[in-house]
């Protein structure tokens, strides 16, 4: 039952391509039984606009705009196609700044979404996984005199953690994203940045599973260079010790990226130990169901079961 809770269309991102539809029929096309579509949140600041925003000559107004368009657009889809696939409607938080929060919950209350991914693309304000020049201004901004990552990896945790606290998503977007630009390309374990970095990892892990959300195996990471998924085997290691809860996402900003390896992240929950993973499921009206976050149910997938799927076979050839 491949799935994927993760995902964008160039219809509604700009560093995206393809549209809605297309991310779905792929997806049908491939044999997932569940996708869920997920564009970025509005962001109200000027200055959090990014080049190829600037470029299209978009305004934060025009981005507000978009995303209403984005959950009719994503609601019709739903009713055309949801016979053939399992649709979930949702969006992926940005935590900005503090104020982020605030227009989450304002989202939420506007719109009928089923969840909703929680994700850190920033710290002070500043992109951290766009390119290496903002990463080392973001550096810059945590520690001017700074050569080294500890003190932007302590506050990218940091910040995570609040919005953790304050939103409580039932997914978990790219959770150490901030390897991504780091000085040694990611390669390192997080206790390598010492004990005050990793400290904040197992608290932001422990508050994640006060809660049972799911953590993202994201496969995007290695479309970008990297052997492995979000999040790092410290991490899961970590967060598997607590019997914490994963999902599978590849975070596609294309068609051809929909379950894009898939087979190596399933090999590498494999390597790790895992037996199974979660997905969500739009719970429907009036039913009651035990293990809920948000609007779905959470359900359960056997690794064995998962390898059985048509799948596999579907998307390579």
């Amino acid at each position: 039952m491949p799935f994927s809770h993760h995902s964008h269309s160039g219809q509604f991102c700009h560093h995206a391509k393809d549209t809605l539809e297309e991310i779905i029929l792929t997806a049908i096309s491939k044999g997932m039984r569940v996708i869920a579509l997920t564009e970025h949140m509005p962001r109200d600041q000027v200055e959090d606009l990014y080049p190829e925003e600037i470029e299209a000559q978009q305004t934060t107004f025009d981005l507000f705009q978009a995303f209403a368009t984005y959950y009719n657009t994503a609601l019709l889809l739903r009713g055309k196609y949801g016979h053939q696939i399992h649709i979930l409607v949702g969006f992926e938080a940005e935590y900005i700044r503090p104020s982020s929060i605030g227009i989450v919950r304002e989202l939420q209350e506007l719109y009928k979404f089923d969840f909703f991914i929680g994700s850190v693309h920033h710290v002070n304000s500043i992109p951290i996984d766009f390119n290496r020049e903002l990463y080392q201004q973001a550096r810059a901004s945590v520690a001017p005199d700074a050569t080294e990552d500890h003190l932007l990896f302590g506050k990218y945790f940091d910040i995570q953690y609040e919005m953790l606290t304050q939103l409580r998503p039932a997914v978990i977007g790219h959770f150490d994203l901030i390897r991504l630009m780091a000085t040694d390309g990611g390669n390192s374990d997080l206790m390598a940045y010492g004990n005050a970095v990793w400290d904040k990892v197992i608290r932001n892990l422990e508050f994640i599973k006060s809660y049972n959300g799911l953590i993202e195996l994201n496969s995007s990471s290695m479309r970008k260079g990297w052997s492995t998924p979000y999040p790092g085997r410290d991490v899961c290691k970590a967060f598997m010790a607590m019997r914490g809860r994963f999902t599978l996402s590849d975070d596609a900003h294309a068609a051809a990226q929909v379950g894009l390896n898939y087979h190596r992240v399933v090999e590498y929950a494999e390597s790790l130990g895992m037996t199974e993973l979660w997905y969500l499921e739009k719970l429907p009206m009036g039913e009651i169901a035990v293990d809920v976050l948000d609007a779905c149910a959470v359900r359960r997938v056997g690794l064995e079961e998962l390898r059985r799927e048509r799948f596999w076979e579907l998307s390579s050839a």
